[in-house]
């Protein structure tokens, strides 16, 4: 046994010079497969959330598929809705203590400089991206003319032939102005002002009685968003103003605001599931869905063609053009939020995991994106202003009026304007499209159309908007950094000119050589410690 172990230990001796070099590259392969493995765990736990969001609106697609044959009763849908009014209603709960606390600690947080500065570059790319997305629906609506040989739609879907008569253009900018300053900050988390009116009947002089109607003040339910952002902000000014004073304030509303991201953190893995549930809902609900799209076809076209222009091609290249950075590797660590904004139609819902989304994904400053983005989900509808001016012009081919050239200023200049004022809310344009409607003289019956499809427009009209908002909040950190760059440039000059300065002057100036002649003579005495000083 010996012998046959002295003779196995010579094979191996001689085998591993002869296989040494098949063993390298077996072991190279099992090292690299498990590098692979490794790195595709991470992948999949790095966008665990990501995958599971898409997963979701794909499992929602099919169990509305599959459900819709079972003709559910309209209480039943609702049960099934269930899960996904809970997300809704969630996320609902976290937007009031984040809009303002995020607001109050990005404005305190940013210098009167940055803030003035940022704030004039927001608004100036807020407005200049409104005003792209109404052209551009306004030119989509006559090339493709959605509404031409439309006439007789209601009848043909059973829809009502009218709906209530809308405001009137001057009290729906007036009341938006009011809702700037909420008279009662508490109720602005729950109530909106909204001009109602009352007929007044009046006697003439010669007995004919004439009815007027007389704008009414009233209170609607919905978030005040706009006056909370507005008073959010001045706060957050005020207590930077204070200094020292400001300070313990400042931190709790800090504080206020982590914790709430934390919350927004857990509610984002329950997303996948409300997701899921509410297109599965949604696709059940659905009336008839080939007459909806034979009849209504080219304008749900026309719509989603100026998103898809506006959010894959405009928005994309203002990014480009300003930062020089690739824009889709900035939107797919946004994918979560988008898809959140897609299956809940509303960008205030959203904006809790935009504002996570980000930071994490994107590297984007804490203070630029909580003083932007609750800012850019009330003012910015991008999406909302390119569904309106299609609208406008469906109606207005429907109705087979030749818009002019100041009517089509018209509908620019006022859904520019009311999109900042058109609720987060899913369904939120629609009472914007009356303003404009009543704007450019054309009747409000039609718009039951509008609401028939709002649905299916609504959703990529929501993407649109929150993706306008993440791509300005990307372009200002952007510019904050190269601009603190550029700050950091200069101090660094201005510290060498200065040494370079202070040593030029202890050389020549005769001030300077007088009092060290005199310190010199002084410290005779003391060479040692003159040494030691020097």
């Amino acid at each position: 046994s010996m012998e046959e172990a002295a003779a196995a230990a010579g094979e191996g001796k001689a085998g591993h010079g002869r296989n040494g070099q098949a063993e390298g590259p077996a072991a190279e392969e099992r090292r690299v497969g498990g590098s692979r493995l490794r790195g595709c765990r991470g992948f999949l736990r790095r966008n665990a959330l990501v995958l599971l969001t898409v997963s979701g609106v794909v499992a929602g697609v099919a169990l509305g598929a599959a459900v819709r044959g079972a003709a559910l009763g309209p209480a039943q849908v609702a049960y099934l809705a269930f899960p996904g009014e809970l997300l809704l209603r969630m996320l609902r709960m976290v937007i009031l203590p984040l809009v303002v606390c995020s607001l109050v600690s990005g404005a305190a947080s940013l210098d009167t400089r940055s803030l003035g500065r940022l704030g004039g570059i927001a608004l100036a790319y807020f407005l200049g991206t409104t005003l792209l997305a109404s052209g551009l629906a306004v030119a989509l609506g006559f090339i493709i003319r959605p509404g031409a040989g439309a006439s007789a739609l209601n009848t043909q879907l059973g829809l009502p032939s009218a709906l209530p008569t809308s405001k009137e253009t001057v009290d729906s900018f007036l009341d938006l102005i009011r809702n700037l300053f909420p008279a009662n900050l508490v109720a602005a988390a729950f109530r909106t002002y909204a001009t109602d009116y009352r007929m007044l009947l009046k006697n003439t002089t010669s007995g004919n009685a004439t009815w007027e109607k007389i704008p009414v003040g009233s209170e609607i339910e919905g978030m005040n968003i706009l006056g909370l952002v507005l008073f959010a902000l001045v706060l957050g000014v005020a207590l930077k103003k204070l200094g020292q004073e400001g300070e313990d304030l400042i931190r709790f509303f800090n504080s206020f605001n982590e914790a709430t991201m934390v919350l927004v953190t857990w509610i984002m893995w329950y997303v996948p599931i409300g997701i899921m549930f509410l297109v599965g809902s949604k696709i059940v609900e659905m009336e008839d869905i080939v007459l909806l799209v034979t009849s209504l076809g080219k304008y749900i076209f026309a719509s989603i063609l100026g998103h898809v222009i506006h959010g894959g091609i405009i928005l994309p290249l203002i990014y480009f053009a300003a930062t020089r950075q690739n824009p889709y590797r900035f939107l797919l660590g946004l994918i979560t939020p988008l898809a959140t904004a897609f299956a809940t139609c509303s960008s205030s819902a959203t904006l809790p995991s935009m504002i996570k989304c980000i930071e994490e994904n994107n590297g984007v400053d804490k203070r630029i994106s909580r003083f932007i983005l609750p800012i850019g989900a009330t003012v910015n509808m991008d999406g909302a202003a390119i569904f309106q001016c299609m609208a406008a012009v469906f109606i207005a081919q429907l109705n087979n009026v030749d818009l002019n050239p100041g009517q089509i200023f018209t509908i620019l200049v006022t859904a520019t304007a009311s999109s900042v004022g058109a609720a987060g809310v899913p369904a939120g344009g629609v009472l914007t499209i009356a303003i404009i409607l009543e704007a450019i003289g054309l009747p409000t019956n039609d718009l039951s159309l509008i609401l028939a499809v709002d649905w299916i427009v609504d959703r990529t009209t929501t993407v649109v908007n929150v993706e306008g908002d993440a791509l300005g909040a990307g372009i200002l950190n952007y510019l904050n950094e190269k601009d603190k760059k550029e700050r950091e440039q200069e101090l660094k000059e201005v510290a060498v000119e200065a040494v370079a300065n202070s040593k030029s002057e202890a050389e020549t100036s005769p001030l300077v050589t007088h009092k060290n002649a005199v310190s010199n003579t002084s410290s005779t005495a003391d060479p040692e410690s003159k040494e030691s000083v020097l």
